[in-house]
């Protein structure tokens, strides 16, 4: 199937796990193409005004800024193209990143802002029908994403680029845009993975009912926590009749509080997420309602960091939720009575730690001198995100298994609704793995973090 673009209305996070994680291809509506034809026309129409500076177009790039171009400066700056920015190395994006990145570009140009000519803007969505160029995923400090956008738009210099065209592929915020969307689908699936792991723990300590009762809803009044209420119900369902008669530690009762905060973050990512892929990311934008060239910030982001932080934050609070919970499982109960403890606390403190190392707040980077005095930080807000989800993977592969050796070891699969999961645990770590269970709770742990990004 393919995605037709027909306004930046047409960029939705259901359009982007379209494009970017199931591989569709993306057309152009017939009237977007001849929007972006006029867009153009007009745009090439202001070139002739000598007293206009437009940024990156009549004058020079960056410091640059204060020098004016004449035409043949300007056509020979254009023609430079963007391959000259590939300055990065390292692991490259996932290409799933990548393909979002490219839907996330059309945004601009569908709409006129970009005043590329069509040849461009089709050249743009063709990408999406073959493989794309590797973008490394580290060393991006710069104020925009010139450099990621660099190696990944490099190969359109062929098409003879002019006049802004280079600009309007590198400057931008596109990234960001993509970075956002990427972790709010992924954190769908890791927040319902969580959900299931820690329900499962608390079916294996016969935890109370009571903490995640109905009535509940109407007393915290929070349509987040009320659905995170709601969801522990449903995974705890026909579990075992006998519970303890007493409550269980804070780490079980505060469940449903602390995951409905993270349904609140994962609410704020997609709102991002769905707000920048529509938004005009580009600099300067030609704006074809009111004929002017505005310099401005469009290749900053501020909201895509800020969710992935959010994000972060709440894979560390359920990392450390999940260790608080093999802590208690490990002394507990599987060691009630003076019986062997699998050290399985180990690896899920070491994993707690990690996540919240890295979930920490990303303020604003500097940048370079003169122009490009303040850098973006969507990248490294990403990096920390897909770290604390990667130690969130871990933890819950810990917290699974050790729940499933307790429900094993007292002839029970779980609940109906955690069956499945039980089943998948121990094809990975089965009871007899224990203690010495770390080669099948890696594998878990991949299993997971492969299964957030639709890989298993």
């Amino acid at each position: 199937m393919t995605v037709v673009l027909t306004s930046r209305a047409d960029l939705t996070l259901e359009a982007y796990e379209r494009v970017a994680w199931q591989g569709e291809g993306v057309r152009l509506a017939p009237e977007a193409v001849a929007r972006i034809a006029e867009a153009r026309e007009r745009f090439e129409a202001l070139l002739d005004d000598p007293s206009l500076t437009v940024y990156g177009v009549t004058s020079g790039y960056g410091d640059r800024a204060r020098v004016r171009l004449d035409a043949e400066q300007r056509r020979a700056q254009a023609a430079r193209g963007p391959g000259w920015l590939r300055l990065a190395f390292g692991e490259p994006l996932p290409e799933r990143v990548g393909r979002g990145i490219v839907l996330a570009r059309l945004s601009s140009v569908v709409a006129g802002y970009a005043a590329v000519r069509p040849l461009v803007a089709e050249a743009v969505a063709a990408m999406l029908d073959g493989p794309l160029p590797p973008v490394p995923s580290r060393g991006h400090g710069g104020s925009g994403e010139i450099v990621a956008l660099g190696h990944l738009f490099g190969g359109l210099e062929g098409l003879g680029l002019a006049e802004k065209e280079t600009i309007a592929l590198v400057n931008g915020s596109p990234c960001a845009a993509a970075l956002a969307a990427d972790a709010a689908l992924a954190g769908r699936r890791r927040l319902a993975r969580a959900e299931e792991v820690l329900a499962l723990s608390a079916e294996a300590i016969a935890a109370p009912p009571e903490a995640y009762a109905e009535e509940l809803e109407a007393i915290w009044d929070d349509e987040h926590e009320t659905a995170a209420l709601r969801r522990l119900r449903e995974l705890l369902a026909g579990g075992a009749p006998e519970r303890r008669a007493y409550q269980a530690p804070v780490a079980y009762r505060i469940l449903p509080r602390v995951t409905g905060q993270a349904r609140r973050a994962l609410a704020e990512a997609e709102r991002a997420a769905s707000v920048s892929l529509r938004a005009v990311g580009d600099n300067p934008a030609f704006v074809p309602e009111t004929g002017r060239v505005l310099s401005n910030g469009s290749y900053h982001n501020s909201q895509a960091p800020a969710a992935l932080d959010g994000l972060a934050g709440c894979w560390a609070d359920l990392c450390r939720l999940a260790e608080r919970h093999v802590q208690f499982l490990v002394h507990d109960v599987v060691g009630a009575g003076g019986a062997e403890r699998p050290p399985a606390h180990m690896l899920a403190v070491a994993f707690a730690e990690e996540a919240e190392a890295h979930a920490q707040r990303t303020a604003l980077p500097p940048g370079g001198p003169g122009q490009n005095d303040v850098a973006s930080p969507a990248f490294l807000a990403w990096e920390r995100e897909e770290a604390a989800a990667g130690a969130l993977a871990a933890c819950l592969a810990v917290l699974a298994a050790l729940s499933s050796l307790v429900l094993e070891r007292e002839g029970s699969s779980g609940t109906p609704a955690l069956t499945p999961l039980v089943e998948r645990v121990r094809s990975c770590v089965p009871a007899s793995a224990f203690p010495a269970a770390g080669d099948g709770i890696g594998a878990l742990a991949a299993a997971f973090a492969a299964s957030a990004v639709g890989e298993s």
